[in-house]
């Protein structure tokens, strides 16, 4: 891998992935245990439709844990590409203004050229000192590949 190629790996929570991970055995397991060990009796009689909404329910569940598994920011020579929770958003260098990130904030945060401020959910608190050193990383493409002028 060359320094280049590290410059510009993706940017990607631990903790986050490996909780998102955990708990979608923990729903399986949950799931698998609801429909093998309760059985109908006075006190538990579900019908198919209470069965049906739990499988909706669990797959919910794993959809909105996937995604917090798939948080990342990718950069590329041409800009960065952030993927939030909810949002996909790609960004030209020339737009990033500046990458804010201090013990008091769950995640980094980016400035952007337009006023607007996005957060980068990828660079999260929970990764400890790891968390300063990409959002250092950050900041450090920002001022090696950015353009954009603060107004």
């Amino acid at each position: 891998m060359s320094p280049t190629d590290a410059v510009l790996a993706p940017f990607q929570p631990r903790w986050a992935r490996l909780v998102a991970a955990v708990l979608s055995i923990v729903v399986l397991v949950s799931l698998v245990a609801l429909f093998v060990f309760v059985r109908p009796n006075a006190a538990t009689r579900l019908a198919p439709d209470d069965y049906l909404l739990m499988i909706v329910f669990s797959c919910v569940l794993w959809g909105i844990l996937w995604r917090q598994a798939t948080v990342r920011a990718v950069p590329d020579a041409d800009g960065l590409t952030v993927r939030n929770l909810l949002t996909t958003r790609r960004l030209e260098w020339a737009e990033v203004v500046s990458v804010r990130y201090s013990a008091d904030r769950a995640w980094a945060q980016l400035d952007l050229a337009e006023g607007d401020e996005i957060a980068v959910m990828a660079i999260q608190k929970a990764d400890g000192d790891r968390s300063i050193q990409e959002a250092r990383r950050l900041a450090a493409l920002v001022n090696r590949y950015g353009t954009a002028v603060d107004r």
